[in-house]
């Protein structure tokens, strides 16, 4: 009957006769009156059931109905209702839910079958259908717009990507689509908010249109009239619209922030004067602020272009937003994820802005006596009680602060170093020294990597910490920070402890000849080291620490300045040799960048793991070992040979040397006339062959062995058996060839010139086989010719009784004219049209003529 029909019988399957028409049947005689009725009404009422029936039988009505639908919104368009009909049964035949009144019946399909996709693939094969669904959002009737505005939904959430090629090609596509924010009424405008969502998901040509249909201020026009942070899940949508729009598309944010639209964003954060701070935040309430705070982190984040995250950062100051921020952050009454989320925030609006890190430096907090944010923040960071995520978020921040901020850090060292001027009672040097030696693994690991981050690219910060005295026990002499680090790593036994502490110290030691000598200067620092590094363990994590172990050893050798006669860098070099390997050593190197948690650690600067199993590395470490790794391995390897040997024992080993490769070479000579002597005969094989495949090539490009094969003679026949025989005997052949070549051993040269011969024999059989391929294309093209030649034999026959009529008639009309005889005039039937006949004889002639002619030149043809 039509597209959508034809494949009938295999979707719905064979229904049985019954007394009641069954489902299929009412369908397919609704679809029926839809396409025929000339009656509007009719066709109005056949939709109006077909719509009723879309979701009980959605297979029989989408197999049947789907053109009839496309049929009535080309046809009918201007009739509000039967359209809307139209719309709301495909809305229902491509929806992606499986409704509960649905039946089955005898079809293929069941639950679950993705039924809505299929079909939308169907509908979307046409485009035109298409731009006819959003021609109908002009209609201001709710009759159409809605239904229309839900079928595009449908179609989006089974094919989005088809969908949205479509949309963006279709002239004035998305202004229809913009228009529908501005409909007073709510549920259009709502669902029309859902469909931008789905249609500007990924899609950076889609996103750039909207926003320059001015998307943002319609957007923030609805925020306003819903309240802000205060209103409903409309607040949300057009918030994630928005994170939608500048996600991964630096136009759309330059145009946000150009358009002054960053301003707009500060009255979400209007909160802290609000009595629910006392009683908890809504949900709802706890969501926006989440989404606007995923809106201000895509603005300034760490994989945009410098400039721009520059200048929206200094914008988020202008308008007031970072002092809103740093409120909530020390605000009482907060929940945890709008916490930990505000943290993460505030910490890329400082990232790199040192006029945003001075601002978060002097935010103190409402205590008494009052102490600075830093200091709050890292006693939640050391604080084993406090929620993973919330205590990552913390580093991440303080590793933002101290991010290119030289002043930060010395002030941080400075903190640690005996003073003469009064102290605040607690300083986040304190805090941190403290939680590494914390009985908590994990406060080991993050007070780690947060005092590394105060050493990153600061020369004169690692000298300034090489002063810092520590006394854990008062009993005890005091022994530098170095020291102590060193003595920790030696006597932890957990991974994560181990990880953070070596962190630090490559961190400290790379670039830094001082502390270097600091380090080699403490007993069994290098002795741990070098065990450490050549560990047989193969525990992922045990292998990362001997990894690291290995690395610092690398940088002890890079950066020495020989200062310490018994570790100087020849020392090291032949440390590492005899105690642990040059091999080995390497190995443990390459082990760390092959780490699952190297790759997650190298490509963001903010902590993204799931547990606290899973903290090993550190970004910035990530960086710092990729711009070491070659630096290291070139120090350890310079004349290791050298070093492994003296002179008169490197000269008997060259000797050796030789001898060896004298007697490969004479292995290799005898070796070489062997396989000359068989690839002559293999190319004798090869050359009998080749003549065979063209013999072959001959028989099958003449006509009469191809018309013979077309009719099954014995020596069409004869030639594929030949042909078959030819394949056997050559794959036999190169199986023979194998098993004597497995026989011995062969060098590298003869093995690939030996690979090479086999490919050339594997090439002539391919060949052969394409033959056999074009010989069976052959005969399938003639099969084809023969049908027709039959079907124009039949109606050469046709023609011929047709020129048998027309001289009847001609002898009629001569006896007419020799003995006339009344008649009454001929008319055609209405309802049958009248076949155009030939003139004359000599044109059916000619007719004929060619018919017969035409299948034996082309059947010649084929057969050249």
């Amino acid at each position: 009957m039509n597209f959508f029909s034809s494949g009938l019988k295999s979707v719905l399957g064979t229904q049985e006769a019954a007394q009641q028409p069954s489902g299929a049947e009412t369908v397919e005689r609704l679809v029926e009156r839809v396409l025929s009725s000339t009656l509007l009404e009719d066709r109005r009422d056949a939709c109006r059931a077909l719509k009723s029936l879309s979701r009980k039988y959605r297979v029989e009505v989408g197999a049947h109905g789907m053109s009839a639908f496309t049929y009535v919104l080309q046809t009918d368009y201007a009739d509000c209702e039967i359209v809307g009909y139209a719309l709301d049964a495909l809305c229902n035949i491509t929806s992606d839910e499986d409704f509960d009144e649905e039946e089955w019946q005898d079809t293929n399909y069941k639950p679950g079958s993705n039924l809505g996709a299929q079909f939308t693939e169907i509908f979307i094969k046409q485009p035109d259908n298409v731009g006819l669904v959003l021609s109908f959002l002009e209609e201001y009737d709710f009759r159409v717009r809605w239904p229309a505005v839900k079928l595009l939904k449908s179609l989006l959430s089974s094919k989005p990507k088809e969908v949205q090629d479509i949309v963006l090609v279709s002239p004035m596509g998305v202004s229809k689509l913009m228009d529908l924010l501005s409909d007073s009424r709510e549920v259009i405008r709502n669902d029309a908010l859902l469909l931008l969502l789905q249609l500007t998901k990924g899609n950076a040509n889609i996103q750039k249109i909207v926003a320059f249909e001015n998307a943002f201020d319609r957007l923030f026009d609805v925020i306003n009239d819903e309240g802000y942070a205060d209103g409903d899940i409309v607040v949300e949508d057009c918030l994630l619209l928005m994170l939608n729009l500048l996600k991964n598309n630096v136009s759309n944010q330059n145009f946000f922030k150009e358009g002054s639209y960053i301003q707009r964003l500060a009255p979400m954060f209007n909160i802290l004067n609000d009595d629910e701070l006392d009683v908890g935040l809504t949900p709802q309430k706890v969501s926006n602020i989440n989404a606007v705070l995923q809106i201000i982190r895509t603005l300034v984040s760490p994989a945009n272009p410098g400039q721009a995250t520059a200048s929206c950062q200094k914008a988020l100051r202008a308008t007031g937003i970072v002092e809103k921020l740093c409120s909530i952050l020390m605000a009482g009454g907060v929940p945890v994820d709008v916490l930990t989320e505000t943290i993460i925030t505030v910490a890329e609006v400082i990232r790199g802005n040192l006029s945003n890190q001075e601002y978060f430096a002097s935010v103190m907090a409402p205590s008494n006596p009052p102490k600075e944010a830093i200091v709050v923040l890292l006693m939640s960071m050391v604080n084993e009680r406090q929620p993973f995520f919330l205590r990552c978020a913390v580093l991440y921040s303080f590793q933002c602060y101290l991010y290119r901020n030289e002043m930060g850090q010395t002030k941080l060292i400075q903190t640690l170093l005996p003073s003469t001027s009064e102290q605040p009672s607690v300083t986040a040097g304190q805090l941190l020294c403290g939680g590494l030696f914390s009985h908590d693994v994990l406060s080991h690991w993050l007070s780690s990597v947060a005092l590394s981050h105060a050493l990153i690219e600061n020369p004169a910060a690692k000298e300034s910490m090489l002063r810092v005295l520590l006394t854990p026990v008062s009993s005890h002499t005091p022994l530098s920070l170095l020291h102590h680090i060193t003595l920790l790593l030696q006597q932890s036994n957990k991974v994560q402890s181990k990880l953070g502490l070596l962190i630090l110290l490559a961190t400290w030691l790379s670039h830094c000849p001082p502390a270097i000598r600091h380090f080699l200067s403490i007993d069994t620092s290098i002795s741990y080291l070098t065990t450490q590094a050549g560990a047989t363990e193969h525990d992922d994590n045990e292998e990362l620490v001997q990894g690291l172990c290995a690395f610092i050893m690398g940088i002890c050798t890079h950066f020495n300045d020989d200062s310490v006669p018994s570790f100087s860098k020849e020392n090291l070099r032949q440390l590492i040799n005899k105690r642990v390997g040059l091999e080995v050593f390497l190995d443990k190197l390459n082990e760390v960048s092959r780490h699952e948690m190297y790759s997650r650690a190298v490509k963001h600067p903010n902590i993204r793991v799931n547990s606290p199993n899973d903290l090993l590395l550190d970004h910035e470490f990530c960086k710092l070992f990729k711009a070491l790794e070659g630096l290291v391995m070139k120090a350890v390897t310079v004349s290791a040979t050298d070093l492994t040997n003296g002179p008169s024992e490197n000269i008997e080993q060259y000797k050796n040397l030789i001898r060896e490769q004298d007697k490969r070479i004479t292995e290799l000579s005898m070796h070489y006339e062997a396989l000359h002597a068989q690839n002559v005969e293999q190319a004798a094989k090869i050359q009998e062959l080749t003549d065979q495949n063209l013999i072959l090539k001959a028989q099958l490009s003449t006509t009469s062995a191809a018309s013979q094969i077309n009719q099954g003679s014995p020596h069409g026949i004869n030639v594929v058996q030949e042909k078959d025989q030819t394949i056997a005997r050559l794959e036999e052949e190169l199986k023979n060839l194998r098993l004597h070549l497995e026989n011995r051993p062969l060098s590298a040269a003869e093995s690939q010139a030996v690979d090479s011969e086999v490919i050339y024999l594997k090439s002539q059989v391919q060949a052969l086989q394409q033959t056999e391929r074009e010989l069976m294309e052959l005969r399938k093209d003639q099969e084809d010719l023969l049908e027709l030649v039959a079907d124009q034999e039949r109606e050469i026959e046709l023609l011929k009784s047709q020129l048998r009529v027309n001289q009847e008639k001609e002898e009629d009309q001569r006896q007419e004219e020799i003995c006339p005889i009344k008649q009454e005039p001929f008319e055609p039937s209405p309802d049958r049209e009248e076949k155009p006949q030939p003139e004359n004889i000599s044109e059916v002639s000619s007719c004929f003529k060619n018919l017969s002619e035409g299948p034996r030149q082309a059947s010649n043809d084929i057969i050249r």
